[in-house]
């Protein structure tokens, strides 16, 4: 076949996995928006697809993104004015909660993490606050994000339900614990109060533990070991107890460390506790040795019993936080979040809620049939990201919409006579 034929083969291709992801994200932002007035149903399509194909928070590359024949700081002004919409994060954001809702059955992860978006050069952003930056380990200024993410245990189909971005700073903000239980609320109404709420060792906090015990939310949290409990008759700290706890099995897993896979033996028991504050409550604590110097800690209203399954299903749903890490680095980086330069506190706000919008669309509303042809179009980039991501899918196909589009821009499906603005249908 002559090269030039291979070639418009390959373009065609292209152009029609452009059009059908272009379709899918349509159909997608128009369930997002409706109810909405029109031009903010216009400006969440523009948004999710500027977002998607240039990999960027940025509004100049959003609207780049949109080759609209107007000049470029027209649509700039436009995109800026409808992103400050009060109503937007709580529709948008809602939305996705219900479409993500029916993936999250009885025993799916809920896991909640709290993570920061550092601004440490910003000056003019709104309600800047003091952050500890995860990526260096220092304070720095920023805001703090809290996202749920679903995933199925041991498994690697993440379903991102939730994302909030917050400042100590604002005049609307209460306390961090109001911001988790926050989530909770909203994520467990969505689910009718399914799934299985999996916490770090920052919701090891009384003022978590009454609320879920009250709304009867099974979870798992790890514990900092400081916590006073009731273990008989005595109160003793978790840290103590899980001294004394059995290990009755143990198991190898395969972690990976500094681009090195490495083997850990890990020996984990159990042994029961009670509340101080709710001593008719039967809790369990769940101990992992191997994973560090200090054991694991695991506390959950899970029931555990002398059984491995039993036991290894909680270790490895908290063992699952892993891959969700990776998954909000995914959402990060991808999409350049932490480079947002917006100013205003609601813009910040809404500008987070459609980003998890776009990262639910591309690892849950894409079919596995377009995702393969997106993949198809990247294959070469795709691959080398096999060795040392988790999920190298999520990165090569976020990387391979931008491909797509950036060689099959819009405006050559639109056509000469195409119109100014984006036109999309709405549903």
């Amino acid at each position: 076949m002559e090269p030039h034929t291979q070639q418009r083969m390959a373009n065609a291709m292209i152009a029609q996995t452009a059009a059908k992801m272009r379709a899918h994200l349509n159909e997608f932002s128009g369930r997002l928006s409706a109810g909405l007035c029109k031009p903010a149903q216009r400006f969440v399509a523009e948004a999710l697809y500027g977002i998607a194909a240039r990999g960027s928070v940025h509004l100049s590359e959003i609207g780049r993104a949109l080759e609209e024949t107007v000049p470029l700081a027209k649509t700039e002004t436009r995109l800026s004015r409808n992103l400050g919409r009060e109503a937007l994060r709580g529709h948008v954001g809602d939305a996705v909660l219900r479409e993500g809702s029916a993936r999250i059955g009885k025993r799916t992860l809920l896991v909640l993490d709290l993570s920061d978006i550092a601004k440490p050069y910003a000056e003019k952003m709104e309600y800047l606050a003091r952050v500890r930056d995860g990526s260096i380990g220092e304070i720095a200024d920023g805001y703090w994000l809290c996202q749920v993410i679903g995933v199925e245990n041991e498994a690697t189909a993440i379903t991102p339900l939730y994302s909030a971005l917050y400042s100590q700073k604002a005049p609307d903000f209460q306390s961090e614990n109001e911001e988790i239980k926050t989530a909770i609320s909203k994520v467990s109404a969505a689910c009718g109060k399914r799934g299985v709420w999996v916490i770090d060792r920052g919701g090891d906090r009384g003022e978590l533990y009454a609320p879920l015990l009250a709304a009867e939310h099974v979870f798992i949290i790890r514990n900092t070991g400081r916590r006073n409990v009731l273990a008989g008759r005595h109160k003793v700290e978790t840290a103590e107890l899980a001294a004394r706890c059995p290990m009755i099995y143990a198991t190898h897993v395969v972690r990976e460390e500094k681009g090195k896979e490495v083997c850990h033996r890990l020996d984990y028991g159990f042994c029961s506790l009670r509340l101080p504050d709710r001593p008719g409550v039967p809790l369990w604590l769940v101990v992992v040795r191997g994973l560090g110097k200090q054991p694991m800690m695991l506390l959950t209203n899970l029931p555990m019993r002398r059984n491995r399954k039993v036991l290894w299903w909680v270790v490895s749903a908290y063992l699952s936080r892993w891959r969700i890490e990776e998954a909000i680095r995914f959402i990060k980086q991808s999409y350049d979040l932490e480079d947002i330069r917006v100013l205003t506190y609601e813009r910040l706000r809404n500008m987070a809620v459609l980003v998890n919008a776009v990262a639910f669309f591309t690892a849950v509303v894409l079919g596995t049939r377009i995702k393969l042809d997106i993949l198809a179009t990247h294959l070469l980039r795709a691959s080398k990201r096999l060795f040392g991501i988790p999920d190298f899918r999520l990165y090569a196909l976020a990387d391979g919409i931008r491909e797509v589009c950036a060689r099959s821009p819009r405006r050559s499906i639109l056509g000469a006579n195409a119109p100014s603005q984006m036109t999309l249908a709405f549903g």
